[in-house]
């Protein structure tokens, strides 16, 4: 069976009974939902579900006309970056299907969602644009600049009207997997957090495949990263250069959290790069030999 996995990432993070009607019309749909994320001072949810492109694809319309009728921008405050009530929808390839088939998927979508009057931005691999590959890019300035601007050509959308309303825009595109996760610092400095995230992404000159902003959370200055290729820059590689960072500013990270799900090959890479193992140690776990012989590769328990 083909599986899809969409990240849809909405503008509301407080009030529950919104994240759950979105929720609820996904589910409407034969598909996996297989985690849902509020995080109150973002005021931002994130559902991760999967299934097969064709269902995937009427889930995530269902879930942005849910979203455009219930979550108002003119009136939405939070600390991250959106452009819309249904702020980004990412297609990723999980089996048998191809990155291509996945910006098809997007540009499909792409084109109900702008007939039900909300402009459509593509971006990462569905982009049309060169420019727009660039998530912040799409989104520079936030609902509030996109408003003032969305008839100059620059800003025209991808799909649908030239006319930004209540529920905003939406950017859909098609990615690889990513991981999204959150570092706390022992500061209530927000300008520590936002000059940590400028050296440490990759269009500060920091690492590869990382970005990064300085938030204020709850009185706790956080530094908000996503990780768009661990296979090329490790989680391991990214909390070594973040603890050094954050010494050389005269604070520590106190905890992180990771937003939504990540691939286990992730974590499993930071847990032997930690141990100063060689990363194919990995494939000596005694799940692995396990299930390469039984073909049961279920997580065991130990009691």
């Amino acid at each position: 069976m083909s599986l899809v996995e969409c990240i849809p990432n909405f503008s509301e993070g407080r009030r529950q009974w919104v994240v759950d009607a979105i929720a609820e019309s996904i589910r409407a749909y034969p598909v996996h939902v297989l985690d849902v994320n509020l995080d109150h001072d973002h005021n931002r949810s994130v559902i991760t579900f999967a299934g097969e492109p064709a269902v995937v694809a009427d889930a995530a319309v269902a879930a942005v006309r849910t979203a455009a009728a219930h979550i108002d921008l003119q009136t939405h405050s939070g600390v991250h970056p959106r452009i819309g009530a249904a702020d980004i929808v990412p297609f990723v390839p999980l089996r048998d299907v191809t990155m291509a088939e996945c910006v098809a998927l997007a540009h499909a979508v792409g084109r109900r969602v702008g007939a039900l009057g909300i402009p459509v931005y593509l971006y990462e691999a569905a982009a049309q644009r060169p420019e727009r590959r660039d998530l912040a890019y799409v989104r520079r300035g936030g609902y509030e600049a996109l408003a003032r601007e969305i008839d100059v050509p620059e800003r025209e959308p991808d799909y649908g009207p030239t006319l930004i309303g209540a529920a905003g825009a939406v950017a859909i595109g098609a990615r690889a997997p990513l991981i999204a996760f959150n570092a706390y610092l022992e500061t209530d400095d927000v300008e520590i957090a936002k000059s940590i995230a400028k050296a440490i992404r990759a269009s500060g000159g920091g690492l590869p495949y990382l970005k990064a902003i300085g938030v204020l959370v709850n009185g706790q200055a956080q530094v908000s990263m996503n990780a768009t290729d661990f296979r090329q820059t490790s989680l391991y590689t990214i909390m070594t250069r973040l603890h050094a960072e954050a010494a050389a500013h005269g604070t520590r990270v106190t905890h992180t959290e990771l937003i939504g799900l990540t691939p286990q090959a992730a974590l499993l890479d930071y847990a032997v790069e930690s141990l100063g193992l060689p990363l194919l140690t990995r494939q000596r776990t005694l799940e692995s030999r396990l299930g390469e012989a039984t073909g049961d590769y279920r997580p065991l328990t130990f009691e």
